[in-house]
């Protein structure tokens, strides 16, 4: 039998290891370390064998926001969604492309980015609701911008909110004789 490691003992990946490197680098900037213990912290960064070495490199640091974690390197989950005379819905862990587009014609749908990690530190929704319905909703800790238009229908510009350094969400599209609604909620991992 094959006993597993615990997940601690999991060997980073190259992407942990440039989070954690960051992270360190935002600390010496903010007067939490010096430059010299940069030096040092980053060597272990670069010499980490698992999880726990490398997490022992941010020792006493605080824990980043979650809005400093959504972008990955990932490659994206899905680009599209349609639905005709039905309904379609993301949502949950997934990673959105720079460009997401949605088309909902005689149907709905949902695309909700609450859990979703971006794959670059700008999204842009493109949703085109045909005599139908689209429901974009974002996290509470990133910026949106809504620039749709509602032609004998409805494009809701609820969500539109400044957050400095964050993330950023542009909605964009249009509403034919249907609707775009955009709404900010929690985020899951807040």
């Amino acid at each position: 039998m094959v006993e597993h490691p615990p997940s601690r003992q999991v060997r980073p990946s190259d992407e942990e290891r440039d989070q954690a490197a960051q992270r360190l680098q935002s600390a010496a900037a903010t007067g939490r370390i010096q430059l010299g213990e940069l030096d040092q912290r980053l060597s272990e960064i670069y010499e980490a064998r698992t999880q726990d070495e490398l997490a022992y490199a941010g020792r006493g640091l605080p824990e980043p926001a979650r809005a400093e974690t959504l972008v990955v390197r990932d490659e994206p989950s899905s680009r599209f969604a349609l639905s005709v005379f039905g309904w379609f819905s993301r949502r949950g862990r997934w990673v959105a492309p720079p460009a997401f587009t949605s088309l909902a014609v005689f149907g709905g749908g949902e695309i909700d980015l609450r859990d979703a990690r971006f794959a670059s530190r700008e999204i842009r929704v493109r949703a085109f609701a045909l005599w139908g319905y689209t429901e974009v909703i974002v996290p509470d800790d990133v910026e949106v911008e809504v620039k749709g238009f509602g032609l004998f229908g409805a494009f809701d510009r609820s969500a539109v909110r400044r957050e400095r350094g964050a993330p950023r969400i542009v909605v964009s599209g249009l509403a034919l004789f249907g609707g775009v609604g955009t709404k900010v909620k929690k985020a899951s991992g807040s």
